[in-house]
């Protein structure tokens, strides 16, 4: 079985944990000492505390936003998904946005995004000339339709 090494570099710090057995992600806790008011369309950088080392390069972590936290009060991770790779091992910042007209205050320990760990393709590249045609071609942003 492969082991994700976590590493508290705050004394303050919670290890990440999956509220249910069922639950991909684990949640990440700011490591904060104090409340930190977000304005709304306001962005902040929110510690965990934690490093992490994963198994291998065929491995991510990627940091999504915690459902009720963005639909109720619209923080949700700035760059949509964060991404730590297997070669980082600093602290997990989680940068949040708040995308509502109201500000939000995230407490001490307060659970901000949760942390999914997936498999990665480390495919090499090719340039090239020409691509296969395909029936969807060039086609972009709604070229396939509604339905």
């Amino acid at each position: 079985m492969e082991v994700l090494k976590i590493k508290k570099v705050r004394d303050n710090a919670v290890v990440p944990s999956r509220a249910t057995p069922g639950s991909a992600g684990m949640d990440l806790y700011a490591c904060i000492d104090e409340p930190v008011a977000v304005n709304p369309h306001e962005c902040v950088k929110i510690p965990t505390g934690i490093a992490i080392a994963l198994p291998s390069p065929l491995y991510g972590a990627f940091i999504f936003a915690r459902s009720g936290l963005s639909i109720n009060h619209g923080l949700a991770p700035a760059n949509c998904v964060g991404v730590v790779d297997s070669d980082y091992r600093g602290e997990v910042i989680v940068g949040l946005v708040n995308q509502f007209n109201e500000p939000y205050t995230i407490e001490p320990g307060e659970r901000v995004a949760q942390m999914v760990i997936m498999p990665v393709s480390l495919m090499e590249t090719q340039e090239c000339d020409t691509l296969d045609e395909t029936q969807r071609g060039a086609g972009g942003f709604g070229s396939t339709g509604k339905k």
